[in-house]
């Protein structure tokens, strides 16, 4: 989708078509969600920190995100996908992968699809279509807003081929600088680069990786389900935490809003630590047997955060639930069980 959250907002106030419109929140840390393009011309592009988004474009206007609505008009642009094609691998509200394999006319039928989106939701989108799902995925970044590109591998090779790295999903900031610090700046130089070299920098999973990435090398499958297997919930703070019984009584309160909100018990209890310096540390521990009770959830957490002991000031705290299975995550247990929970490991 073009632009998804800001297009949700412009159909609700039409008014503001045309000018600069950011989606983000309001507090001193908050970031951008979403952009308009007219405010990306500033430099203004989604996880830009509100505050320098401000500076950057003084006349833009700013709208709270509305969650609830946007996951309602996702869910009527995921309708009309599964109305035109069988098999789609839905990846986020405002995107998605389909499988056109089969079909005789798939550039005739994902045309149509984009009208059917436009015309039954009032929504624009951008369609990439490719041999696998990380050429399709640049393919639809590739001409917005509106774009329509259709590319093979070697295409997209040829194409992309003096961008820079950070251009494919899955290379950020830090891979990036380490690339760079390689002399290896353009998706050329690192699909030429031997693999011996890149596993010698990044180690063998992570090193043919990148390689395989800058080729536009990708065999993941469409998969139309998706089995979640941890839930978590965390908290930025709008100024740093410093108290180690502040940041308890944090862990503990997300803890009950985690597991009230639990679908299904698991056996891991994990925390998320980022420190002001934004260096981001975790721990975790897995029970004995699977549980979404917050009496055992809360008290594993705080115990996880005391032993990390954090030495620096906090800005984020998180909690998650692991190893998810398939009961309810409520259901009854024996006394036993609980007094059979193995805190070790």
């Amino acid at each position: 989708m073009d632009a998804f959250y800001v297009a949700v907002e412009l159909e609700r106030r039409p008014e503001l078509r045309g000018k600069p419109v950011v989606v983000a929140g309001s507090g001193p840390r908050a970031v951008v969600t979403t952009a308009s393009y007219e405010a990306r011309r500033f430099g203004v592009f989604s996880a830009t920190p509100a505050a320098r988004a401000r500076r950057q474009c003084p006349d833009a206007v700013f709208i709270t995100p509305d969650f609830d609505a946007y996951r309602a008009r996702s869910g009527e642009v995921m309708a009309v996908l599964h109305e035109h094609v069988e098999r789609v691998d839905v990846v986020g509200l405002d995107e998605a992968y389909l499988d056109l394999t089969g079909i005789e006319r798939p550039k005739a039928a994902a045309r149509r699809l984009k009208r059917a989106v436009t015309e039954r939701t009032g929504l624009a989108c951008s369609i990439g279509i490719g041999p696998n799902k990380l050429v399709a995925k640049v393919a639809s970044d590739a001409d917005k807003p509106d774009g329509f590109v259709h590319l093979s591998a070697q295409e997209a090779r040829e194409r992309f081929s003096g961008a820079s790295p950070s251009l494919l999903p899955g290379i950020g900031p830090r891979t990036l600088e380490r690339l760079e610090g390689r002399g290896i700046t353009t998706l050329a130089e690192l699909g030429s680069a031997p693999v011996a070299k890149l596993t010698e920098w990044f180690g063998p999973r992570l090193g043919a990786h990148l390689g395989a990435l800058a080729r536009f090398e990708d065999e993941r499958p469409i998969e139309t389900e998706r089995v979640r297997k941890s839930e978590s919930r965390e908290t930025t703070f709008d100024r740093d935490l410093r108290d180690i019984e502040q940041m308890a009584a944090v862990v503990e309160r997300l803890s009950g809003e985690l597991c009230a909100g639990l679908k299904r018990p698991g056996r891991t209890i994990g925390i998320k630590v980022r420190l002001d310096d934004f260096s981001t540390h975790t721990r975790a521990r897995t029970l004995g047997c699977p549980t979404g009770d917050r009496d055992v959830v809360a008290p594993v957490a705080v115990e996880l955060l005391r032993e990390l002991a954090p030495t620096r000031p906090v800005r984020l705290l998180g909690v998650r639930v692991a190893g998810l299975e398939g009961g309810p995550a409520h259901a009854a247990r024996d006394e036993r069980d609980q007094l059979e929970l193995s805190l070790d490991g």
